[in-house]
């Protein structure tokens, strides 16, 4: 911490700014960290990478990031004010400062503030500024997406993994099958969700995480906020949990003047769902090669389940009817033990400890107990619901070569009984679970 204060120092001394106090690290971030503080009676947040290690790879740094920032505030967008980009001789690594925008990026409390149709409206608003913006308005190493390309990277990223995940491998052969003609690239944010825009009294307030813009097509924008994970407890808003997609579509139809193709729109939310899921598995790789150990990375890699399902529900309805409508198996819970206490009852006597101890935390450490205690009911839920049913694993091969379909006899079923499945022990309370139950098991 001193040396993160004293690196601060030197950063806001070069814009004139007085030394920084309160220094605390914000919550939740599944990439960068966040950290706000004070200086001169104004409250600022450092955006840094977890280590230089962390950062090497990607298509831009911190200091091309905060001049994607910069350029989008002057085209009207709701973005933050950066105020200074780290150096070298900072001694705190990569990242910039910005001046704080009020406001919070909780998902559920922008979801439970009155005027989620304002929010909507100034959302649609937004991103048709942000796609706006003019190639000669940015840094030459801001990349453009190669629609082709990028399906073949995650499919590098998945043969890496393991290649192992049938549900995956049918939307990557979709993705291959489907891929849609290039159309004129716009400015993408990347990440424009729920989690990453402030929101106060029922208004945007900010637009937040720039790290993975890029050109490309604007439907990719537009589809990415609304998949099913970023709707949270909303599951029956599909506009960002926060509306219609009519509603959503005529805002940004009105602002940019561009209509939405809804063939495209579907493309993209089928890519950017198994971009997801591939993101959710490297946070693993991450874990395990040391490049970030936090613990949250780990839990994380766990929610490409949820991945797994919204892309089954978004692909089924292009199987047969009589493979939709193909009954499931029950599957056969194990008999409980009876002898030594199993790893799922350690997790929960484990897990219930920690309980004890969590209010004697504070900030980001009361933020790492309760992930600690969400890993331990994820061993613990699935060492109760190992069922007799075996898992599939071997027909991934066979549907990225298309021999497999969903026209398969029998497939359809096999992997909706997987998904359910393994989701129920990562994360029984996701919304989408429950609107799949009432889908499949009849």
């Amino acid at each position: 911490m001193d040396a993160l204060l004293a690196g601060l120092k030197r950063a806001m001394a070069r814009v004139g700014a007085s030394e920084p106090s309160g220094l605390h690290r914000l919550t939740g971030g599944a990439t960068m960290e966040s950290w706000r503080f004070s200086s001169g009676g104004e409250d600022y947040v450092l955006r840094r990478a977890p280590s230089l290690a962390f950062i090497d790879g990607r298509p831009f740094g911190h200091a091309t990031e905060a001049a994607v920032i910069r350029a989008a505030r002057a085209a009207g967008v709701t973005a933050p004010e950066v105020v200074t980009v780290l150096e070298q001789g900072d001694g705190i690594g990569s990242g910039f400062v910005m001046r704080a925008l009020p406001g919070t990026p909780d998902p559920k409390a922008i979801l439970g503030m009155e005027g989620s149709g304002t929010i909507l409206r100034e959302a649609a608003r937004d991103l048709a500024r942000i796609h706006s913006l003019r190639r000669e308005d940015l840094p030459a190493d801001v990349p453009v997406m190669d629609y082709r390309a990028a399906i073949a990277d995650l499919r590098a990223q998945f043969e890496e993994a393991g290649g192992d995940r049938p549900i995956i491998a049918l939307g990557l052969k979709w993705m291959e099958d489907n891929c849609p003609d290039p159309v004129a690239p716009v400015l993408n944010h990347g990440d424009y969700r729920l989690g990453n825009v402030l929101c106060e009294d029922g208004h945007l307030t900010g637009v937040l995480d720039w790290e993975l813009a890029h050109f490309g097509d604007p439907h990719e924008d537009l589809a990415f906020g609304c998949m099913a994970v970023w709707r949270f407890a909303r599951y029956d808003r599909p506009a960002l949990g926060l509306g219609s997609l009519e509603d959503y579509f005529a805002a940004y139809e009105a602002e940019s003047g561009r209509k939405v193709d809804r063939q495209r729109f579907r493309y993209w939310m089928i890519h950017r769902t198994v971009w997801w899921a591939m993101g959710c598995l490297r946070c693993a790789k991450y874990w395990r090669d040391g490049s970030d150990r936090m613990l949250e990375r780990v839990v994380i890699s766990r929610r490409t389940s949820e991945n797994e399902l919204d892309l089954l529900m978004l692909l089924e309805a292009d199987a047969p009817e009589a493979e939709r409508a193909r009954p499931l198996q029950s599957n056969v819970a194990l008999p409980p033990r009876q002898g030594e206490a199993s790893m799922g009852e350690i997790a929960t006597a484990v897990s219930e400890w920690l309980g004890t101890i969590k209010d004697r935390m504070e900030g980001h450490d009361r933020f790492q107990l309760a992930v600690a205690r969400n890993a331990l009911s994820m061993i613990a839920r699935e060492d109760a619901s190992r069922s007799m049913l075996a898992t599939v694993v071997d027909d991934a091969r066979d549907l990225l070569s298309g021999k497999l379909t969903l026209a398969t006899e029998g497939l359809l079923a096999r992997l909706r009984n997987g998904a359910l499945d393994k989701l129920e022990a990562d994360v029984p309370k996701y919304p989408a679970l429950a609107d799949a139950r009432k889908r499949w098991l009849k």
